[in-house]
């Protein structure tokens, strides 16, 4: 019986994204991202139907990182093929939460820095090993990572292959929330359950606003989000009645 390398679960508008080979601590081989671009590809067309995606893992670590022993076998893909799916990531409309418990290092964190929010348990350990191989990152490290900790600390990871642990990371702004484990799927359920609360529009129009306009002089910025403004939300006059009727409620 062949067992499925991503899981995906859909409730209400959230969707779950489940590494699922425990046994490798969640390494990413071909298969596993080849799963990871079916799913990035089917969200992609479903923003009415799903509002927020969170990406976890099962087992005792979010991921580990690429499969060296797939690497080592010669059967990796093609060197564009897995960083495409990385940026197809996190270029999905929806807005997307990160999260991670255990070890979270190199390619696994690569994967987590795409998405837009990243909730890590209290044990969780970060780091970027690609030095210790003789690699050289290529699926978004040298440029998410410094957007998230700064240039100089980004360094010291990538340059050192330290590891840092959930209070550090929260510290240097690599994460957004560090909970206790025992808490760390509520803390991400009550996140998610404020995203859904929020207009999907105003999401995936903020978000696109944001990617387009990252690394551009402010006047620029300003420009942009001006000539590509998108409007209003379909449903803002029913929010703000809704608004209006509560006010005079109370």
């Amino acid at each position: 019986m062949m067992i499925e390398t991503l899981l995906r679960e859909d409730s209400d508008g959230l969707c779950t994204l489940t590494l699922n080979r425990p046994e490798k601590h969640n390494a990413l081989d071909t298969g596993l991202f080849e799963r990871l671009d079916a799913e990035c590809a089917a969200l992609e067309q479903q923003h009415a139907a799903i509002g927020c995606v969170v990406l976890r893992a099962s087992g005792r670590s979010f991921c580990a990182g690429a499969d060296l022993a797939a690497m080592a076998s010669g059967s990796a893909a093609a060197p564009r093929f897995k960083p495409g799916v990385i940026e197809r990531l996190a270029r999905l409309p929806q807005v997307v939460i990160a999260c991670v418990h255990g070890i979270c290092v190199t390619g696994g964190l690569e994967l987590a820095l795409a998405a837009d929010f990243i909730i890590a348990s209290n044990s969780a350990r970060f780091a970027d090993t690609h030095g210790r191989w003789g690699l050289v990152a290529g699926w978004g490290m040298t440029q998410r990572l410094p957007r998230r900790v700064g240039p100089s600390f980004a360094r010291l990871m990538m340059m050192t292959g330290r590891f840092i642990d959930a209070a550090e990371a929260l510290r240097v702004g690599l994460i957004d929330i560090c909970a206790p484990d025992e808490e760390l799927g509520g803390q991400v359920t009550a996140l998610a359950r404020e995203v859904l609360a929020n207009s999907w529009f105003t999401n995936r129009e903020s978000k696109r606003l944001l990617l387009e306009t990252d690394g551009l002089p402010l006047a620029a910025g300003l420009a942009h989000e001006h000539y590509r403004h998108p409007g209003s939300a379909p449903d803002y006059k029913e929010r703000i009645a809704l608004f209006a009727r509560r006010s005079s409620d109370s």
